[in-house]
């Protein structure tokens, strides 16, 4: 019999202990998926969990969240295909959760990682990171330097709101495919890019990525876009949104409890949860809901130092961080899907017809697979208006109507079942202190409950 050192033994225990435990079930809701997550507390763990719903497609319909004294967590989900039907591949589902929150330091090392390693290497990318004032034909003006200077786009994503973008663009070098890692060329890049973005020395950024796949580029642009700054002037300079967001103390318990009602999104929950977890808070317990297309959350939360908020400053700046997280998330304008072979200095082209027919660029998603490119663009007139249908059809004309097409906007009613009938109407306001979090931690071993 084998036998092994008490030091190992313990460190096997703590090893399995801190192992979050995933279980996937379609059989406990008639309506929805059931997601259980139990591990020990970690911070960040819980964003790495909605990441990888958010990331796998799914609607999160309702859930709750429930700790301890801050060692021990349960997060159960409600999901939801984009139809709102059962998740069809809950082992798929099931596979993504463990990989994500396992983390590299808890497996063994392996041929296969190693391996995993090398064909990363071997795919390297440059990755540039921009901020600045938006204005109409930027991304066009961007587009085109890259192209000049012969870089080769292979996936970006750009957001703009409050009249700032930001952006993340993944190149490599036309000619060979290799990452830019030229030091006197990075400068020129960087040089031109900032002169466009007017941003100094914060407008472009580059750094050489092993693996792309490593950057949630949804947490990096919010991260972008408050290091900018975004949240406060756009409190400033807006009028009162749509969006309540309340901030209130529970003394008794230390805590503060963060309530959100809102119009509900495909990753509401994400966009909360990654602004709370980059402003340095804990979620020791929550719940979040929806009814038709309108959401609502409520959290439970320290700082990493165990205190809660405690001050108005503090909280206000929670209070627009939060909003600004959700609304820069909305896509304003016509959604045009482009699928077409790759070609040298397709984006240029393209977002340069978008701009000669005076076509704003609000949001852009740009994926390339192989040969194929498969990019979203959201489009408004010069003054953020709705866009001409005229011109939209001269724009797909021009493109081609075999390779751009307008898309309905696919939200709010994808993960919505019963639309706004239940509630009667007019919105929903904040929630009582505790309200849904107290009745449902009471209830939380009754999971098989749907209602």
């Amino acid at each position: 019999m084998e036998r092994y050192h008490p030091s190992e033994v313990y460190e096997l225990f703590v090893r399995h202990m801190n192992t979050p435990r995933v279980a996937v079930d379609s059989g406990v809701c008639a309506t929805a998926t059931l997601v259980q997550v139990h591990s020990a507390r970690k911070h960040g763990v819980l964003l790495d969990t909605v990441a990888a719903l958010s990331d796998h497609g799914v609607c999160v319909r309702k859930g709750y969240i429930s700790s301890d004294d801050g060692r021990w967590f349960m997060d159960v989900f409600h999901v939801t295909d984009a139809a709102g039907r059962k998740v069809a591949d809950a082992d798929a589902l099931l596979a993504r959760l463990e990989s994500s929150l396992l983390s590299a330091e808890a497996l063994p090392p392996s041929p296969a990682r190693v391996g995993c390693a090398a064909a990363a290497a071997a795919t390297a990318l440059t990755l540039l990171e921009l901020v600045g004032a938006d204005r109409p034909g930027l991304l066009s003006e961007v587009f085109a330097v890259l192209h000049d200077l012969r870089c080769g786009i292979v996936d970006a994503r750009a957001w703009t709101h409050g009249g700032r973008v930001a952006a993340l663009v993944f190149v490599r070098d036309e000619e060979t495919g290799a990452p830019i890692d030229d030091a006197a060329r990075v400068r020129r890049v960087e040089s031109r890019l900032r002169h466009i973005l007017r941003g100094g020395a914060r407008g472009a950024r580059t750094t050489l990525l092993a693996d792309a796949a490593a950057v949630n580029m949804d947490r990096r642009l919010h991260q972008l876009l408050n290091e900018d700054g975004e949240a406060e002037s756009r409190a400033e300079a807006e009028p009162p949104t749509t969006t309540s967001v309340a901030v209130q103390d529970w003394g008794e318990r230390g805590y503060s409890v963060v309530t959100v009602s809102c119009r509900d999104s495909p990753k509401l929950l994400f966009d909360v949860v990654c602004t709370l977890t980059d402003l340095d808070y804990v979620v020791y317990h929550g719940t979040f809901d929806t009814d038709g297309d309108h959401a609502q959350q409520e959290f439970y939360i320290r700082r990493l130092d165990g205190r809660p908020i405690s001050s108005a400053a503090e909280r206000r700046r929670v209070i627009q961080c939060l909003q600004a997280a959700i609304e820069r998330r909305a896509s304003e304008g016509v959604r045009l899907e482009l699928r077409i072979t790759d070609r040298r200095g397709l984006l240029a082209y393209v977002t340069r017809v978008f701009r000669e027919n005076s076509l704003s660029v609000t949001h852009a998603e740009i994926t390339t697979r192989g040969e194929m490119a498969m990019n979203v663009f959201h489009v408004t007139d010069v003054a953020g208006r709705p866009a001409d249908p005229k011109t939209i059809d001269e724009v797909i004309q021009r493109i081609g109507t075999e390779s751009l097409r307008v898309d309905e906007e696919r939200w709010p009613r994808l993960c919505s079942t019963e639309g706004d009938a239940g509630r009667g109407g007019g919105s929903a306001g904040l929630f009582s202190l505790g309200s849904l979090v107290k009745k449902n931690l009471f209830n939380l071993g009754l999971i098989r409950s749907c209602s």
